[in-house]
């Protein structure tokens, strides 16, 4: 599988982006999805995660209650829905597609995805 990127752009403070990953490929309903994101001069940092049938997700706690993900497997495609964005947002967002599932500890590892997209820029403005 390979996947695409869309939707990141500049957005004032309290206001909503919503991130888009295309995959291809027939297997796509079989891999589980996660996004990451890295700020300037900052590690990788885990987001959120969707297993593959969509039927459990995490997120990092500096998100919860804010961002959503979600996937829709017909169309190969999972999203992030980032609303009430904080400054403290802003960083480059990647997508991320890995076989399996497993424990929170498991999935916010970045080795836990072997496929990752290209990433897109999200600012926010204060």
């Amino acid at each position: 599988v390979q996947l695409v990127e869309s939707g990141g752009g500049w957005m004032q403070a309290g206001g909503s982006l919503r991130l888009s990953c295309a995959g291809s490929g027939r297997t796509f309903s079989s891999y589980s999805v996660g996004w990451f994101r890295q700020a300037p001069g900052k590690e990788r940092e885990f987001v959120a995660s969707m297993r593959y049938d969509g039927t459990r997700t995490y997120y990092a706690d500096s998100v919860k209650d804010r961002f959503t993900i979600s996937r829709d497997n017909a169309k190969s495609t999972f999203y992030l829905q980032m609303n009430s964005l904080k400054p403290e947002d802003t960083a480059v967002y990647y997508c991320a597609a890995g076989g399996g599932w497993g424990s929170l500890a498991a999935v916010r590892r970045s080795s836990f995805y072997g496929v990752w997209g290209q990433g897109t820029l999200v600012t926010v403005s204060s």
